[in-house]
This record gives structure tokens, C-alpha cells and sequence, in this order.
């Protein structure tokens, strides 16, 4: 499973240790980096098994999962950037008083800001049941695929079925899954540009001549679907070009 449908299928509880099981893999939901079940790691000097590795892995590399989730986008968490500045604080263990104090508010409007916050979380666990209540009478031809995480621009363009997803990768890809021909509209670009960064495994780091020989597979202007991947947030690079890695 693609690190980006990991996340997006993850449950509210792997979501809140920032890493989901994936078949016999423990996998982190911010790089994809993997560590598989029954192997023991070395992590400075100490041994540690799968599950408690990528959870020291967390730590050292993306911080707290609050941290990392306050990380995503605020179109992802639907905050404000002064309800996030509150959710901080308090992770951070500071009192009503002290959030007043650093954000030079009313005590009062902090307690009320905490008062609909909750609100909203009450609010969006009704929404999710019955959002998932619904997604099981919708055929899975019919259901919307998870938007990547890394899509720079959200738009229509993203409402893409499974069943269109599917008829498009069959009129653009040839039953030697290469390119047949990139297309024009930026609907179908998308859907193909999918395809092709499911190619690149998460938690590795690519060279530039390894992404083009990845790409010559499927297309021989590969420099044009390396710059597409790019610029639709599929794959990710140093600014020299020396390092390429998958964001999706």
C-alpha cells in the first residue's frame, strides 16, 4: 500500500502514534520509512525491535506526532492559524493564564476558544461515522481516491473515481505498462503521473541518473515526467539535483 493511502486509511489510533502496520511492516505515516516485524535494529548502540524502532525513529526525525500533524497543511486540519497557535500551547502543557500572557488575550478568550475546540472535535467524530457510514453504500468504482499528500494546488482536477482512474490508466498505458502518449488534459496528467510515482518507494533516496532510468521505462522524455512529478508534488529533490526522494 502506497504511503499516502496508508495515512489516509490509517485509524484515529495509528494516526495518534504516527505509524501504521502494513502487512508485516511497521511504516512511518510522514516518510514512509519502514521496519519489518520479527527484525531487530540498532538505534545508537541499543537494540530495539520493529515497532518500538519506528517509534524512536519518529522522535528523532519528525519530533512529537503532534508536531508532525500540525505540520500538514491547514487545508488537511481545517485550523485557523490562531487555533493552532492554542492547540500548541496547550500540547505544550502551558495553563489558560500563560497562552493569555504569550498571545496577549483575555484569559476568558482562551477558555472559550478551548470550549470550541471541543466542540469541534465532538463535531467531527459525528461527521466521520457517518461519512464512513455512507462511504459503504457508494460502490468502490464510484468512490473519490485520496488526494497525495503532497499536491501542491487542490482543485477539481482531484476528483478523480476509481472506475475513471482505471479507464484512463488503460487508454494511456500499453500492456507493457509503458506511456502510450502524455496527455493534455490535466485531469488524465494527474491519473497518469500517479501511476507512475507509485514507481518510487517512500523511505529511498534516488539519484538523478536512477530516476531518469526509472522513468526511460515508461516514456522516452522522461525529463518532462520527472519535471511533472515535481511540480504536482509526486517526488520532491535537493535544490543542486543531486538527491531525489517520494512525497506521495
Amino acid at each position: 500500500m502506497e504511503s499516502a493511502e496508508l495515512f489516509w486509511k490509517a485509524s484515529i489510533e495509528d494516526l495518534k502514534r504516527g505509524y501504521s502496520l502494513d502487512e508485516r511492516n511497521y511504516v512511518c505515516h510522514y516518510c514512509g520509512m519502514s521496519f519489518e516485524e520479527g527484525v531487530v535494529y540498532t538505534v545508537n548502540g541499543v537494540f530495539f525491535d520493529a515497532k518500538r524502532t519506528v517509534e524512536e525513529h519518529i522522535k528523532s526525525v519528525h519530533g512529537s506526532v503532534f508536531e508532525s500533524l500540525m505540520a500538514i497543511e491547514r487545508k488537511y486540519t481545517g485550523l485557523t492559524e490562531l487555533q493552532c497557535e492554542l492547540m500548541g500551547g496547550f500540547f505544550s502543557g502551558l495553563d489558560d493564564g500563560e497562552i493569555a500572557r504569550r498571545m496577549n488575550i483575555n484569559r476568558s478568550t482562551v477558555r472559550n476558544h478551548r470550549f470550541r475546540l471541543k466542540e469541534k472535535a465532538k463535531q467531527a467524530k459525528i461527521f466521520l461515522v457517518l461519512f464512513e457510514l455512507m462511504e459503504e453504500k457508494i460502490k468502490k468504482e464510484d468512490r473519490i481516491i485520496d488526494v497525495h499528500r503532497g499536491a501542491t494546488m487542490i482543485d477539481d482536477r482531484y476528483v478523480i473515481t476509481e472506475a475513471e482512474r482505471e479507464e484512463k490508466i488503460k487508454k494511456f498505458f500499453g500492456e507493457d505498462g509503458s506511456l502510450i502518449r502524455f496527455p493534455k488534459k490535466e485531469k488524465d496528467k494527474l491519473i497518469v503521473l500517479m501511476k507512475i510515482a507509485g514507481e518510487f518507494t517512500s523511505n529511498r533516496i534516488y539519484s538523478e541518473k536512477e530516476v531518469n532510468e526509472i522513468l526511460k521505462g515508461y516514456y522516452d522524455d522522461y525529463v518532462l515526467l520527472r519535471r511533472y512529478l515535481i511540480e504536482y508534488g509526486f517526488i520532491t529533490r535537493k535544490p543542486d539535483g543531486s538527491s531525489y526522494w517520494s512525497i506521495f
